[in-house]
């Protein structure tokens, strides 16, 4: 019995020795589990790469079209802006043919003094509004004639009425004028006029117009004015004078 019992006491303790703690037990089971979730995350990422591999390769096709489209977009934009802009010169040529015919055939509508030799000329530089002719109804302005003395410019003005005053609302660049006598001038772009604006005209060379006096009402003033500037009637000079001068605008004038 006794040996039985000496048998029995070391195996006790073997299995003893052998069973694990509670703590390292429970432990193992998380290590088991954060393996599973381990696994779970790897294939996770592994179909997240995948996927990403295939967006990847979407955008990069993407952009190649993107490219091929932007590039049609301009080709066609470039087209069409080369095609317009050559149907605008045709035109603009046409336009252009079109004004010089009628001004140098004296078919269009005329505003002004009457274009003749007259007895005297301004001693200096001068401004002058013709208030005796006003625009009688809307229309475009293509051109200045004159009987002019000489070689020189004239840059011409259109005035508005404001409030009782005339409101410099355009002027054209100095136009040459190539020598003595009648001379019509184009300008470079037309421009619209309406019914009751006036013209003015600045003569930057002294004589380079003539005038008469007691058959108009065309005032001056002794330097040039901008666009923008309020000239009033009382402070223009020569009402007294009456002043015709042989000067004047072609342009188109509606016929209503």
């Amino acid at each position: 019995m006794i040996n039985r019992l000496l048998l029995i006491a070391p195996l006790a303790v073997i299995l003893w020795g052998c069973q694990a703690p509670p703590g390292i037990k429970q432990l193992q089971d998380q290590n088991t589990v954060l393996e599973q979730q381990l696994g779970q995350a790897r294939q996770s990422i592994d179909t997240l790469q995948t996927d990403k591999a295939l967006l990847q390769k979407d955008v990069t096709e993407l952009n190649r079209v993107m490219s091929v489209l932007g590039e049609e977009k301009t080709s066609r934009v470039t087209e069409s802006t080369n095609l317009r802009g050559e149907v605008r010169q045709f035109v603009q040529a046409q336009i252009d043919g079109l004004k010089q015919f009628l001004l140098a055939s004296d078919l269009l509508d005329y505003i002004g003094g009457e274009l003749v030799e007259r007895s005297a000329v301004n001693e200096q530089p001068l401004l002058v509004v013709d208030l005796y002719n006003s625009v009688l109804r809307n229309g475009s302005l293509t051109g200045v004639g004159g009987y002019f003395q000489g070689e020189g410019t004239v840059s011409v003005k259109v005035l508005r009425q404001i409030a009782g005053d005339l409101v410099v609302i355009w002027a054209s660049k100095p136009i040459a004028v190539p020598g003595s006598g009648l001379h019509r001038l184009k300008f470079p772009v037309s421009v619209g006029i309406e019914k009751g604006d006036y013209l003015g005209y600045y003569f930057a060379q002294p004589g380079l117009i003539s005038f008469d006096s007691g058959t108009g009402d065309s005032r001056y003033l002794d330097e040039d004015v901008l666009v923008g500037t309020v000239v009033k009637r009382n402070g223009l000079k020569g009402e007294a004078n009456k002043r015709a001068y042989a000067v004047g605008v072609f342009g188109l004038l509606n016929s209503y």
